[in-house]
């Protein structure tokens, strides 16, 4: 008990669901691959304003530690039991009424994460491991034609100013620097292993090793989300054909969490379905972030997770990935940022939004 982590005043899902009972049973434990319940939790130690705080150093860490991440699973994802299963649809003809107004959406984007089963996850995969895995998708990619057709670059091929411009324009990720990367294991040999892969038109990005395996994205100017959800579908099917064919392999699933992400927060669909927005009224609104609360939605800022609001811009998407398919997912989006604009078109005339709050 006198290694028991120090959690007074915090309120991760880590801090609320380690007790000391659950500590003292799960302390030693490791997965068959070695992957140790202190290194599962690490990140949340370290940084303990963390939203979840524990991440998964391969598929069996939901087996091995479950009696936390269990919890912490009904915890974050609005209240998924163990008796639940997931459920998946990407039939875009059920998009509705998917067309945001152009004078507040500046841009749309749909992203998704995979892992390939019989490697470990990001933060305990070998550094061997995560370059047969960087060859393996790439040869994978190579074989996409038509509108998916694209280039493949190694970060470490990549110069200082190419990478900045890739970031700014928000198609390659940044170095980490974050604690859920640095305590958690992401960040070990970076940028070895990693890569970007993007069509001509920039539209459709993969990106290789980052916090998972492999994150999928379709990109849109704009607020057509009917259209962006289609062409996603079709790249993410296109994807997973090419990659299971080719390389024999298949993605990590289960009927109860859906694809395996390294962190709780992705499993399920691992889908984020995001807009950058204009909301220079409604973010002033000391009721903004509640609203959105109430809507499932989480806000960050314009370049993603950690960073700030500029010039009352902000990146809106939904909170939930599991229990729910794509589709409900991409129309709570609509839906919530439809309302969002409503208010902030009643705010610019001056008017109240108290009957619009839910």
């Amino acid at each position: 008990m006198d290694d028991f982590p120090f959690f007074i005043g915090k309120s991760s899902c880590l801090a609320r669901h380690l007790t000391k009972d659950v500590y003292k049973r799960l302390c030693n434990l490791q997965t068959p691959n070695g992957f140790s319940f202190q290194q599962a939790i690490q990140c949340g130690v370290d940084h303990p304003d963390l939203l979840v705080g524990v991440l998964a150093g391969d598929e069996q860490s939901y087996e091995t530690f479950s009696e936390l991440f269990d919890a912490i699973i009904e915890d974050y994802h609005n209240g998924f039991k163990t008796s639940d299963k997931h459920t998946t649809d990407v039939d875009a003809s059920k998009i509705i009424d998917g067309e945001l107004d152009p004078k507040y959406i500046l841009s749309s984007r749909i992203r998704t994460s995979r892992n390939i089963r019989g490697y470990c996850l990001a933060p305990f995969i070998t550094r061997w491991d995560r370059r047969k895995l960087h060859e393996l998708i790439v040869d994978a990619l190579t074989c996409l034609s038509g509108e998916f057709q694209g280039r493949h670059f190694a970060l470490r091929d990549l110069n200082q100013a190419v990478q900045k411009q890739l970031i700014d324009d928000h198609i390659l990720f940044r170095p980490p620097v974050t604690g859920l990367f640095t305590s958690g294991g992401l960040a070990r040999d970076f940028p070895d292993g990693r890569g970007i892969w993007f069509t001509e038109k920039k539209d459709f990005i993969v990106w290789i090793n980052e916090e998972d395996h492999i994150r999928i994205i379709a990109m849109e100017t704009g607020g057509n989300m009917k259209q962006l959800f289609g062409r996603f579908v079709r790249g993410l099917s296109e994807v997973e054909l090419h990659f299971q064919g080719h390389s024999g392999t298949e993605f990590m699933w289960q009927d109860h969490l859906g694809y395996i992400s390294a962190s709780p927060s992705n499993l399920g669909t691992g889908l984020r379905c995001s807009v950058l927005i204009k909301l220079q009224h409604l973010g002033n609104d000391r009721r903004f972030r509640e609203v959105c609360e109430k809507l499932r939605l989480e806000i960050r800022g314009t370049h993603g997770e950690h960073t700030e609001s500029a010039d009352g811009v902000y990146d809106i998407s939904n909170r939930d990935r599991l229990g729910k398919s794509e589709v409900e997912l991409v129309n709570s989006v609509i839906e919530g940022v439809r309302l969002l604009i409503k208010m902030e078109t009643m705010l610019e005339k001056g008017l109240t939004i108290d009957e619009l709050i839910p």
